[in-house]
């Protein structure tokens, strides 16, 4: 029996929810390059490999990827975020536009579109280069209200926080969407948690949580910490994501655990994305939470079998 029989759930009727169902994302968007090559020989100038580049490739990084796993899972996604007046912001709306998706960007002309460049020789990433600035405040105070006028449109928000400085009025948007009566989720950033007061789900992983949370040595420990950070933030849930030993959802009602799916596991970036993007569509699309989170388990074991920032397909997760 594959998972969706498992969970009850008709492919048909399943995909049918899936493309009627609308996420809005919004946060910190970025265009991943790689340049693929070889490595024979050290480099005469510095003991550094010299690697003879092949191929290259470009990838919607950061929330846009985010947004990519929504479309690529069968669901309308928005994308709204800010970008340089640049190239990459360029190359990031080609690629979103050929992913079905809807890409609002308010282009910043003092700001350069944030690219992470990894040179990858032999399936290793020999090194990654960063460009990235803050954009300004007029920029995004402008960002914010379309945000307020379109957030109704739409069955449930994404806030996807990278730490570049998208999110500064994240506080306001998790109002806004209060207001309208709309779910947010938010993929965490930094190791300040009050701004996110009143969402209804953060998704931090092991490594961050522990960061905001302290250590623990038992299951008891790591609950006690879950719960009370849900209990000072009012969420309505926390999804810890703990890498190989999967995830486990925190409600006022208890915990639920999700071993890990991954049968191997090639490249861990993007994962983050993955699971909150299927979470997201899942929730628009009706789905009770646990259900949600079992399928956002299972993309991300998909996921993490491929190179980069990868995403799910429908077809991958209904196979299983």
């Amino acid at each position: 029996m594959n998972l969706l029989n498992t969970l009850g759930l008709a492919p048909a009727t399943l995909a049918a929810q899936l493309a009627a169902a609308k996420v809005l994302v919004v946060g910190d968007v970025m265009l991943d390059r790689y340049w693929f090559g070889d490595v024979s020989r050290i480099s005469p100038e510095a003991p550094v490999p010299v690697a003879k580049i092949s191929r290259m490739e470009e990838r919607a990084g950061g929330a846009a990827n985010v947004a990519r796993n929504i479309a690529s899972l069968g669901g309308q996604a928005t994308i709204l975020s800010v970008v340089g007046d640049d190239e990459a912001a360029s190359a990031l709306e080609r690629l979103l536009a050929n992913d079905g998706i809807r890409a609002s960007f308010k282009r910043d002309a003092g700001i350069a579109t944030t690219v992470k460049l990894r040179v990858v020789a032999r399936q290793q990433q020999l090194i990654r280069l960063d460009f990235e600035d803050a954009p300004s405040h007029e920029i995004l105070a402008d960002k914010l209200d379309e945000y307020a006028a379109i957030v109704a449109e739409h069955d449930v928000v994404i806030l996807s926080d990278y730490g570049k400085g998208g999110l500064t009025h994240v506080a306001r948007m998790i109002e806004l969407a209060r207001e309208a009566g709309k779910p947010v989720l938010i993929d965490p950033k930094g190791d300040d948690y009050s701004k996110y007061a009143g969402a209804t789900l953060l998704t931090p992983n092991r490594s961050e949580f522990k960061q905001v949370a302290g250590s623990w040595q038992t299951e008891a420990q790591l609950s006690a910490k879950a719960e009370a950070l849900r209990a000072e933030l009012d969420l309505t849930a926390l999804l810890v994501t703990r890498s190989e030993e999967g995830m486990t959802l925190y409600r006022a009602d208890g915990a639920v655990h999700e071993p890990t799916l991954a049968q191997e596991v090639y490249d861990v970036s993007g994962a983050g994305d993955t699971v909150i993007g299927t979470l997201g569509l899942m929730l628009a699309a009706g789905l009770e939470l646990p259900v949600a989170m079992r399928l956002a388990n299972a993309a991300a074991g998909i996921v993490v079998a491929k190179l980069g920032t990868a995403v799910c397909h429908q077809r991958e997760l209904f196979a299983l």
